[in-house]
């Protein structure tokens, strides 16, 4: 059990190395994706691009966590998946280093999504999201299937942006 109240006070490892910490991006909202690079959902990324892009001067961050997790679908190394993101789906926004979600080694911001939601609101699959607003409070989640361009995650994403600037 984290106590933990905020995200921010939890880091990552940027793909391609060095530390990553949420903290950087307070102020600002954050949409967590737990990504593959070779999954049904991979086209996400292109609507995960176009909210970063519409949304990223008003104030979103959007966050790339790969994971190989659920079903093997990103065994790439981290060279690998940044050049397929960066190939495939012109991804420019920010990405992790390769994490575990499920079992005993998950990474810390899951373990506190699990603190603060309940095992049960962990990714299920690949391309699930979590919106965190400007303090490091959860603001939203969503299963796999709602796309980044869903009227639901805007709404959740001007919401959480309203604050902002």
């Amino acid at each position: 059990m984290s106590d933990t109240s905020s995200a921010h006070d939890l880091s990552f490892t940027a793909l391609g190395g060095g530390d990553l910490p949420l903290s950087d991006f307070a102020g600002k909202a954050v949409l967590v994706v737990n990504t593959a690079s070779e999954c049904g959902y991979t086209p996400q990324y292109s609507g995960l691009q176009t909210l970063s892009d519409a949304r990223g001067s008003r104030g979103l961050v959007v966050l790339g966590v790969p994971c190989n997790d659920f079903g093997a679908q990103e065994p790439g190394s981290e060279s690998t998946i940044a050049e397929f993101c960066d190939a495939r789906f012109g991804v420019n926004f920010p990405m992790t280093a390769k994490v575990a979600i499920v079992g005993a080694d998950r990474h810390p911001f899951y373990v506190w999504i699990a603190a603060q939601l309940g095992e049960e609101h962990l990714p299920k699959w690949n391309f699930h999201k979590y919106l965190l607003d400007p303090g490091g409070a959860l603001a939203g989640t969503w299963p796999s299937a709602v796309e980044p361009g869903s009227e639901k995650i805007a709404q959740a994403i001007d919401s959480a942006l309203s604050g902002v600037g």
